[in-house]
């Protein structure tokens, strides 16, 4: 077989053209952008069907994957930067019981999963794997736990990682509308008369021109370049949290320590104002640094390896999302208050858990834009969905690999 090996600049720059012909298809590719699927796993999972292909051809694709743990330890670390306390007290008791909510689940799927799995006589990590890994996580929590899984027994977790949280997402925008519309009907739910103003300011939020970073090249000690440091600073104390922790016969992925100190640091900078981190240039380093992991990733895959595994998968994924659907329309309705509110925050439940906060904010938009204003599931749904839920799911999937393993 010829082998086409590329160094750690050819991969990188590979990478970007990939990413970049990933946003053009979903430009021009009208349900692609509908369903949010990202472009990076637009363009990644393009590379890796024509990889596939060549090596049918005999010709073997070999990529230098060096940066993809670096990369995906600074995402992690910027979703650690978003864990505030004081944000949490802000969205008062409805965030944290939809936390509550949202953290039980995960643990819903996996036992669904895990259940799936044994009765195929497989490994019970293919049910975690296809549970919160990957719908509540979604590809990059699945692809950066992939190597901890490979580790414990699980073969071609990579591949399954993409599979499971691809078919996620889209399964995530297909359903979350009808169930939330479902409801409305059924309850002849309308929205609250006297949320007009409020309704008013998040639709105008909503709607504004997205914020913008200014970068004063100028300056050395600019806000930027000082939030960067703060980050890198995050990832260095928090490898050593991680080798610490690992040094305790804990098997985790390199960035749940960055994750636990950026939140230190986070809290600490609310309450005393000393590092002045600013969570848009967070978030702009974290998404630069996902969307290159991602491509990275998606671009390495042996979708090969998913042989023999395709009927487990494909029957665990049915039985997930039929598992939201009846959490949504049940539980996740009823504890939320059993209102108009609460049944788009299930239509925005079932975008988050199956695929990501992108599909749960969608999946609202399409039901305001219909039945009316509902600003108190525009302010719960995206805090949990962005923010919390992905700590909560780190700890989560840890414990059952560790128990599993």
């Amino acid at each position: 077989m010829t082998e086409l090996k590329l160094d750690l600049l050819q991969t990188l720059s590979l990478a970007a053209l990939v990413y970049f012909g990933g946003i053009q298809l979903r430009k021009r590719i009208a349900w692609l952008d509908r369903l949010n699927i990202p472009a990076a796993v637009v363009g990644g999972l393009l590379f890796t069907l024509l990889v596939m292909i060549l090596r049918e051809q005999g010709v073997s694709v070999q990529l230098d994957t060096a940066l993809q743990s670096t990369l995906s330890v600074a995402f992690f670390t910027s979703i650690g930067m978003g864990a505030s306390l004081a944000l949490l007290r802000i969205g008062g008791i409805q965030v944290f019981i939809f936390l509550l909510l949202a953290t039980l689940f995960c643990l819903v799927q996996n036992f669904v999963g895990i259940a799936i799995a044994l009765g195929f006589a497989e490994s019970p990590l293919l049910g975690v794997m296809a549970g919160s890994v990957t719908l509540v996580g979604g590809p990059a929590t699945g692809l950066a736990f992939a190597p901890v899984f490979e580790e414990a027994g699980l073969r071609g977790a990579g591949p399954l990682a993409l599979t499971a949280a691809t078919g996620g997402i889209i399964c995530g925008g297909l359903v979350g509308g009808p169930v939330g519309t479902s409801l409305i009907r059924r309850f002849g739910l309308r929205t609250s008369s006297t949320s007009g103003a409020v309704a008013q300011q998040i639709e105008a939020e909503q709607d504004a021109p997205p914020e913008t970073i200014v970068v004063e090249v100028d300056r050395e000690d600019s806000p930027f370049i000082r939030n960067l440091a703060i980050l890198g600073l995050a990832m260095a104390v928090g490898s050593v949290v991680s080798l610490y922790i690992q040094s305790l016969g804990v098997t985790l992925p390199a960035y749940i320590g960055a994750m636990l100190v950026a939140s230190v640091l986070r809290n600490v900078d609310d309450v005393t104002g000393w590092l002045r981190i600013d969570q848009r240039t967070m978030e702009f380093a974290g998404n630069l640094a996902l969307n290159i992991f991602l491509v990275v990733a998606l671009m390495n895959l042996k979708l090969w390896e998913l042989a023999g595994l395709a009927l487990p998968l494909l029957v665990i994924l049915v039985a997930q999302v039929t598992v939201v659907v009846l959490f949504a329309l049940t539980v996740s309705f009823r504890v939320m208050g059993r209102d108009y509110e609460s049944a788009v925050m299930a239509s925005g439940f079932v975008g988050f858990v199956l695929g990501t906060t992108a599909n749960a904010v969608a999946n609202m938009r399409a039901l305001v834009a219909r039945f009316g204003a509902a600003p108190r599931a525009f302010l719960v749904v995206p805090l949990v969905g962005a923010f919390f839920i992905d700590f909560a799911n780190v700890i989560i999937i840890t414990f059952f690999v560790n128990w599993l393993k």
